[in-house]
C-alpha cells in the first residue's frame, strides 16, 4: 500500500509536515481499518493503533477506532472511555457523536444513540448522518414512524445521496406493516445503487424477505441470489434465502444455505451475527426431524387495527417414548400459566384465553409435572396465584410463568394488568397493578431455571383516559397510537427489562412495540411458541429464537419477540430431549 510512510517512493518525496501527517497518519488508519475489518484481528489491530498514538497523542480517529476495537472484544468501559475522549479532542463535534451515536446503536443501546444524534444535531443541524443515527435508533425503539420522519429529512438535506436513505426508509415501512411503501422505496434504492455502480446488497436482502412475507418466492429467491452473487461472505443473503427455501418447503437446499451462512466471521454487532444467530436455530430445529411449522403468506396488512390473520393451531403432539423423564428432563419442572381477557374497563380480549389453554396443554404435554391455570384474575386473585406459585417453585428445579392479557409501563415499571383496574390516575397503577417484579420474586426460589413469558398487550389500555397527577416525565404514557377497545395495542409496549442470575425473560414484542392479536383463536406469538416447545433436541435459546424468526415471518416483520436474560453456560436446558 503506497500511502505508508514507510514506502520509499513515498519517503524520497519532499513533503510538508503536514503532506507528512497525511501520508503517515492515513498509513496507519488503513492499517488499522485491515486488521479491525478484514481479518478481524484485535490484538493486531490494537497494536497498530497504540504504535500511532505514540505518535499522535490527541488524534480523534485513532480513539474512534481503539474504542471500537474495545467494543468488539467487549471491553466496554475503556470503549466508552476513549470515544469520550474522541469527542473531546475532535473540532467537528457533530462527527463525534455521530460516530458514538453509531455504536450506541449497534449494541441496541437506543436511549443514548438518540442523545447522542440529538448532539449531533445542536451542533450541526444540517448533519444528515445524524438525522441517519436517530432513525435507526427510533426503530430499534419500534417508533417507526419517526424514524422516517428523520429519512425524509435526511433527504431533504442530502437529494444527491438518496440511495442509502431509501433503503432504510424501506426497512423501516416494511417493519411498520407497510409492504407497499416498502417494496417502492426498495426498489428506488437498488435502482440508484445500480446507477452508482454500488452493489445493494442489504437493499436486494429486504426485499427478498419483503417478498418471501407475500409468497412470491421466486422474486425473494432472484434478490437473494443477486445479493449472493455481490458479496459472497453475506451471512445476511444466505440465511434469508435459507428461510425462503423453508418456506417452500425445500429443506435440503434451507440447510444448504444456514450452514453456507455459518461459515463467516462475524464482528459484535454486524447483522451476519444476527444471521447466524438464526441459521443456527434453523439448523438445530432440521435436525430434530419434526415437520417444520406451515405459517401462511401475509400481505403484512393488519385485518384489524392490531390483529394479523393467523392459521389454526396445530399443537405437536408428542408419544410417551419421547417424554423427558428423570435426568433427562432437568429435576422438577412447574409452571403457571396465566389469561387475563375479560377486563372490566378495558374491553374483553379476544385471544388471552384461548392462547392460556394452549400454553398449558404443550406444557403438561411435554412433561412438566405440574401446570397451574389462572384465568381472568382480579388483583387479589393473580397475587394469591403468584404466592401459591412461589412455594411451587421452592421445590422445583425449572420454575415457568406464561401471562397472556394487557400490561403497561409505567414511571419505567412494567405491570400486569388485573381483569378488575380502574387505573383513573397514575398513581393508581401501583395499587391496582401487579408489578412484574412481583411475578418475578414468585420463580425466584427456582433451583435451576427461572422463566418468565410475557404475551401481554404491552401497552396501556387507559392511555387516553388516565389522569397525571405526577410529574409530566415520570409518567410513560402515549396515546399517539391508540387503538379501539378490545385490541391488544391501545398505546405503546412495556420498557426494557433487567434480569440476573439464570433466568429468562421473553417478550412477545420487542420493548416498545405492541403485540398483535391474531384474526383466529390465538395471538402469532403463542402459536409460535407451542409449535416450537415441543421440538425435541433443541436448546432453550434456540427454540426462543425460532419463535421469534416465526413470528416476524407470520406477521411480516411487524412483530419481533425479544428475550432478556441468559442462561449459566455449565449446562443447556431442553424443553424435550433428543
Amino acid at each position: 500500500m503506497r500511502l505508508f510512510l514507510s514506502d520509499p517512493l513515498v519517503a524520497r518525496k519532499k513533503m510538508s509536515g503536514e503532506d507528512r501527517w497525511f501520508f503517515r497518519m492515513h498509513g496507519f488508519l488503513g492499517k488499522i481499518e485491515i486488521h479491525l475489518f478484514c481479518f478481524l484481528d484485535y490484538n493486531k489491530a490494537l497494536s497498530v493503533v497504540e504504535e500511532a498514538m505514540a505518535i499522535y497523542p490527541n488524534e480523534t480517529d485513532l480513539y474512534n477506532r481503539r474504542g471500537l476495537i474495545f467494543i468488539q472484544t467487549k471491553n466496554f468501559d475503556q470503549a466508552f472511555s476513549d470515544l469520550q475522549r474522541a469527542i473531546d479532542l475532535a473540532d467537528k463535534k457533530d462527527a463525534a457523536f455521530n460516530n458514538r451515536a453509531s455504536v450506541f446503536n449497534g449494541l441496541g443501546d437506543f436511549d443514548n444513540a438518540i442523545r447522542d444524534a440529538n448532539s449531533a444535531i445542536a451542533f450541526n443541524p444540517k448533519s444528515g448522518e445524524a438525522y441517519g443515527n436517530r432513525a435507526v435508533a427510533f426503530s430499534g425503539k419500534g417508533e417507526h414512524g419517526r424514524a422516517i420522519d428523520d429519512i425524509n429529512t435526511r433527504l431533504k438535506l442530502d437529494p444527491e445521496g438518496q440511495a442509502g436513505p431509501l433503503a432504510h426508509r424501506g426497512k423501516y415501512h416494511l417493519k411498520g406493516g407497510d409492504l407497499e411503501s416498502a417494496l417502492t422505496d426498495l426498489t428506488r434504492s437498488i435502482a440508484l445503487f445500480e446507477k452508482n455502480k454500488v452493489e445493494p446488497v442489504i437493499a436486494l436482502c429486504a426485499r427478498g424477505d419483503l417478498f418471501r412475507f407475500r409468497g412470491e418466492f421466486s422474486r425473494s429467491l432472484e434478490d437473494f441470489d443477486r445479493a449472493i452473487s455481490s458479496r459472497a461472505d453475506f451471512a445476511t443473503a444466505y440465511t434469508g434465502r435459507g428461510l425462503t427455501y423453508e418456506r417452500m418447503g425445500d429443506l435440503k437446499r434451507a440447510r444448504s444455505d444456514f450452514e453456507k451462512a455459518l461459515g463467516f466471521p462475524a464482528q459484535q454487532y454486524d447483522s451476519n451475527l444476527e444471521a447466524q444467530i438464526t441459521a443456527r436455530a434453523r439448523l438445530a430445529a432440521l435436525d430434530s426431524g419434526e415437520a417444520q411449522p406451515v405459517i401462511p403468506v401475509t400481505t403484512g396488512k393488519p385485518v384489524a387495527p392490531f390483529a394479523v390473520t393467523t392459521s389454526p393451531l396445530i399443537a405437536p403432539v408428542l408419544t410417551a417414548p419421547r417424554l423427558p423423564s428423570g435426568s433427562e428432563r432437568q429435576g422438577r419442572r412447574v409452571a403457571l400459566v396465566i389469561g387475563n381477557a375479560a377486563y372490566q374497563k378495558a374491553g374483553v380480549l379476544k385471544n388471552p384465553l384461548n392462547d392460556s389453554e394452549a400454553v398449558a396443554a404443550a406444557l403438561r404435554n411435554i412433561g412438566f409435572d405440574e401446570v397451574m391455570v389462572a384465568t381472568d384474575t382480579t388483583k387479589e386473585r393473580l397475587t394469591a396465584a403468584l404466592q401459591r406459585f412461589a412455594r411451587a417453585s421452592d421445590a422445583a428445579d425449572w420454575a415457568v410463568v406464561y401471562y397472556s392479557g394487557h400490561g403497561i409501563e409505567m414511571a419505567g415499571r412494567n405491570y400486569l394488568l388485573p381483569i378488575d383496574v380502574v387505573l383513573r390516575t397514575d398513581r393508581d397503577v401501583q395499587f391496582e397493578a401487579v408489578p412484574v417484579d412481583q411475578v418475578m420474586a414468585s420463580i425466584d426460589g427456582a433451583r435451576k431455571l427461572k422463566l418468565i413469558v410475557l404475551d401481554a398487550c404491552r401497552n396501556n389500555p387507559f392511555a387516553d383516559t388516565i389522569k397525571r397527577t405526577g410529574p409530566r416525565e415520570a409518567v410513560t404514557l402515549d396515546a399517539s397510537n391508540v387503538g379501539e377497545i378490545g385490541t391488544r395495542a391501545v398505546g405503546r409496549g412495556l420498557g426494557e427489562i433487567k434480569v440476573k442470575g439464570a433466568s429468562l425473560v421473553v417478550f412477545a414484542a420487542k420493548h416498545g412495540q405492541t403485540a398483535l392479536d391474531g384474526e383466529g383463536r390465538n395471538s402469532p406469538f403463542a402459536i409460535a411458541l407451542v409449535q416450537r416447545v415441543a421440538t425435541p433436541g433443541v436448546e432453550m435459546n434456540k427454540v426462543f429464537r425460532l419463535v421469534r424468526d416465526d413470528v416476524l415471518e407470520a406477521t411480516a416483520g411487524r412483530q419481533e419477540p425479544y428475550t432478556y436474560g441468559s442462561l449459566p453456560g455449565k449446562e443447556d436446558f431442553f424443553f424435550v430431549s433428543k
